[in-house]
């Protein structure tokens, strides 16, 4: 599993937000936005897509599954499988917990127990801005169509 590193103040720069696998054109899906979430990181992945994130009430497919997530949201697996719907063949999600010491924090073991009851792998690591700590989720291959 590869972690991406945050440079300087560990605010959002586009270069982070394109090593994250954002890239012009896309369709990024967001969920569980609150008044906490990293605006920072928001606005690079609008200038990096050339498009604003579109919300739960989308028809669209989707390539990225933007998703913030507290410990008090409910229960993570349920939420993960709802997030996988949208989502294009090659699609993944970012699954963005506060960080440790952060209101609303997600323990690890809760996430790894989470994803593959789900159908989803932990590919990657990434850090968001201060608070915000990001795991990329990707459909298990053996659940799609082998073709």
């Amino acid at each position: 599993m590869s972690t991406t590193p945050v440079a300087g103040d560990g605010g959002a720069t586009p270069g982070i937000v394109e090593r994250m696998g954002f890239a012009p054109g896309m369709v990024v899906q967001e969920l569980g936005w609150g008044s906490d979430v990293d605006e920072a990181f928001r606005a690079a992945v609008e200038e990096i897509t050339g498009e604003e994130m579109v919300d739960e009430d989308t028809d669209e497919v989707v390539e990225i599954v933007v998703l913030w997530f507290r410990d008090d949201d409910g229960d993570l697996a349920d939420v993960l499988v709802d997030a996988i719907g949208p989502l294009a063949d090659n699609g993944f999600i970012w699954l963005l917990t506060p960080k440790r010491g952060r209101e609303g924090y997600v323990e690890p073991s809760d996430i790894a127990e989470a994803a593959p009851t789900a159908g989803l792998s932990q590919t990657s690591l990434s850090t968001i801005g201060a608070d915000w700590a990001g795991a990329r989720l990707a459909p298990r291959k053996a659940r799609s169509d082998k073709r």
